[in-house]
């Protein structure tokens, strides 16, 4: 097995379980260019204050919605100029999903990270693809799967010759329509070597628990950021969105308010720096 990156740097950010807690954030879909900007302006200007790297987050598409008819995004050739002008305004690193072989070559050029969504975590040819981009790539593990398995998912990218591999828990399936999260699974996951992300909103996530859409409970967010960051995990991974009980966007249950993002972002790095106190 080739070893992954203990270390992986996206851009200026550094995410390793030994080093200083980074940040993925965004909201759920790209909405609009507008939207986008004022989100990234906001959240930049949080971090820089704070002093903690930060991935920009946004998908494109979102296809593995509850029904045919939820939202999914500004689609794919909409996007791409976003996350160019993103990165080129902001300095920022841009992360989205990536959900078939041939996204993978057409989005990486566009981006830094790709992301693999959870239901996809075990597609072989998804992930060599997405590995052979060169680009970071960060998979959800599967709420299907336990965390001893994501070894394997591991391995399918570095043995594609790219040990740059972010793994991120999202909790797990706890009978129908409800997910649990095991803090556990933080420390184990990370014996494969590759830094470790926990999904703070979609931990959170009823799926499909609103019929023909996801709920969720935003309330129980701090709490688990805050168990998961004094296992010592690399980052953390928060959607938020400046409106979040008023827009359409998928995950809306789910995600933070924006301005409840400081004072949480305060209270990780402070937990953090216990944990981690030579970082």
């Amino acid at each position: 097995m080739s070893a992954p990156n203990p270390g992986v740097s996206v851009g200026a950010v550094t995410f390793s379980n030994a080093a200083r807690l980074s940040l993925i954030a965004g909201p759920c879909q790209l909405e609009s260019r507008q939207h986008a900007f004022d989100m990234a302006g906001s959240l930049k200007e949080i971090c820089d204050g704070l002093g903690i790297g930060l991935v920009y987050k946004s998908s494109f598409d979102k296809a593995n919605r509850t029904s045919i008819g939820a939202t999914r995004g500004a689609g794919l050739d909409a996007a791409m100029p976003v996350f160019e002008d993103l990165r080129r305004e902001f300095g920022l690193p841009v992360l989205t999903d990536i959900h078939t072989e041939e996204q993978c070559a057409i989005v990486a050029p566009h981006v830094d990270v790709l992301q693999i969504p959870a239901f996809l975590c075990r597609q072989t040819d998804l992930l060599v693809a997405a590995a052979r981009t060169g680009k970071v790539v960060n998979v959800k593990k599967g709420q299907f799967l336990a965390p001893w398995d994501m070894k394997n998912v591991v391995r399918k990218i570095t043995d594609s010759g790219n040990p740059d591999v972010l793994i991120t828990e999202r909790g797990a399936s706890f009978g129908y329509n409800t997910l649990v999260s095991d803090m556990r699974a933080l420390p184990i996951m990370a014996e494969t070597g590759a830094p470790v992300i926990f999904d703070a909103t979609h931990s959170v996530q009823q799926p499909g628990g609103q019929g023909a859409s996801s709920g969720g409970d935003r309330r129980m967010v701090p709490y688990l950021a805050r168990a998961a960051v004094a296992t010592g995990v690399a980052g953390v991974f928060i959607e938020t969105h400046d409106d979040p009980e008023n827009t359409t966007s998928s995950d809306a249950p789910n995600m933070m308010k924006l301005s409840d993002m400081p004072a949480l972002l305060e209270q990780l790095l402070a937990i953090d720096a216990i944990v981690k106190p030579s970082s």
